[in-house]
């Protein structure tokens, strides 16, 4: 169900909130808890608002006026230079597309965090949130586009993001993975084996889409949330989208229902798995224990 707001306080417009509106919301607030004493309710008082104003913003549940930034900034301290780079950034809060830079990784962590169940395609790569430590470094090394004193910054974010998945309330997930991120020749051949074990403990989680399924060309997920609308989500090397249109959202829902047609069952996903570990282990000679 849509998350649609009541009619907010004044100088507020209702809307949608998105992934984006949600990230900058919760920027305010870790603004105002370092930057000051109060409590929600103490900045309401002050600023002479609703209390149910300061949460909502704070939320990214509404819309913020120009002058209700400038009033919540300037309240917590912050210089006209501040205030105006983050007006500049909060303008497009809202959109239903919007998309960031690859470095820019909190809107998908904080996104991933609320989202209850997540569903997605990767066609040249592991998922992230199943890869290993070493998988991923090597992926950041071999792409040869981050600066090298930046990547250990990007794994260890990487392996953070995972921890919601060790969450008690762990959001429902389903990895579809194309069999051709399974043959890329990435790393070493021990550091290939773990990233093989870690999907083969992961298999009820996780399915294989056939190599000669080529019609699926792009990665994408799809996540769904308790209380907020869907989203899709695309990466690439130069942007992170970010999609909430009801189109985009039904698309995607389209692509899941193709790939739970033709993909392999948990079990196939499985027997593939040992496929290409018994085949590394014929090809390399890397020890390790029966799997059988």
């Amino acid at each position: 169900m849509e998350w649609i707001q009541a009619l907010p306080s004044k100088g507020m417009t209702a809307t949608i909130s998105t992934p984006y509106s949600r990230c900058l919301g919760d920027e305010l607030r870790r603004v105002r808890e370092t930057c000051t004493s109060f409590t929600g309710r103490a900045m309401a008082v002050q600023l002479g608002w609703d209390p149910s104003k300061v949460s909502d913003i704070e939320l990214g549940k509404v819309r913020a006026s120009e002058i209700d930034l400038v009033q919540y900034l300037a309240t917590c301290g912050k210089d006209i230079d501040f205030v105006n780079e983050f007006r500049s950034r909060y303008y497009n809060a809202f959109d239903r597309f919007f998309a960031q830079v690859p470095d820019e990784l909190r809107t998908l962590a904080m996104t991933e965090a609320m989202a209850t169940k997540i569903i997605s395609l990767d066609i040249m790569t592991v998922p992230g949130l199943v890869q290993v430590e070493g998988y991923t470094r090597e992926l950041f090394v071999d792409s040869h586009i981050e600066a090298p004193e930046d990547i250990e910054k990007f794994v260890r974010a990487r392996m953070e993001r995972q921890a919601i998945l060790r969450r008690p309330n762990r959001p429902e997930c389903l990895f579809y993975v194309h069999e051709l991120a399974l043959r890329m020749p990435l790393g070493s051949a021990s550091l290939r084996e773990d990233q093989y074990l870690r999907l083969l403990f992961n298999t009820h989680i996780l399915r294989i889409v056939p190599a000669h399924m080529t019609a699926f060309r792009s990665p994408c997920v799809l996540y769904e949330f308790e209380k907020a609308s869907s989203v899709v989500y695309c990466e690439t090397d130069m942007a992170k989208v970010f999609a909430q249109d009801n189109t985009a959202v039904a698309r995607a829902k389209r692509l899941f229902q193709r790939l739970d047609a033709v993909a392999l069952d948990e079990e196939q996903s499985r027997s593939k798995l040992m496929e290409c570990i018994s085949g590394l282990r014929e090809d390399s000679d890397v020890p390790g224990t029966d799997l059988a």
